[in-house]
């Protein structure tokens, strides 16, 4: 008995994905273009709003400062929804170390509601440093978190020392 397996050709790798049979493609949106209109061009419905359609308020934010993008970044750590080395290329000196030694007693982490920054201060004492206190609420508990950041010769922000007020 000779036994004979045949494949047929596959025109395809085996490591890739199916490709799409279907020759009828999905019909794309058009191509955003801006566009400024005056009021003779607005359509009739909008003739009667057209102060309010003027008026609209920019949804352009102002950009974060550095003392509350690392009072996010520390409490995200220090509650443990993010890991310790999350932290290390924004930290400098003996702060990864002082981080890391909090981090395991997970001073912010809460049961229930997620930990969230309450109210932030800052205290400049020098042109390259901050020292930034936080206010941390987790449902009716306020806790303090305490930080000092340096920008470095890259005028990059740093953080050099991490506290955390006595756990309850």
């Amino acid at each position: 008995m000779n036994k004979v397996m045949s494949r047929t050709l596959q025109p395809r790798p085996r490591h890739r994905p199916p490709t799409r049979h279907d020759t009828r493609r999905p019909g794309g949106a058009p191509p955003r273009k801006p566009s400024v209109r005056g009021r003779s061009e607005l359509p009739p419905a909008a003739a009667r709003n057209a102060r309010t359609a003027l008026t609209a308020p920019q949804t352009t934010r102002p950009p974060l400062r550095p003392t509350d993008v690392f009072a996010d970044r520390l409490l995200a750590v220090l509650s443990g929804q993010r890991p310790v080395h999350w932290m290390l290329r924004h930290t400098a000196g003996r702060a990864y170390d002082e981080l890391a030694r909090l981090a395991e007693r997970s001073p912010l982490r809460t049961r229930g509601s997620r930990p969230v920054v309450h109210d932030i201060g800052y205290y400049v004492p020098s042109e390259d440093a901050l020292e930034v206190f936080a206010r941390i609420a987790a449902g009716d508990r306020l806790r303090a978190l305490a930080f000092r950041l340096e920008r470095g010769q890259d005028l990059r922000w740093r953080c050099t020392a991490v506290e955390t007020g006595p756990r309850p």
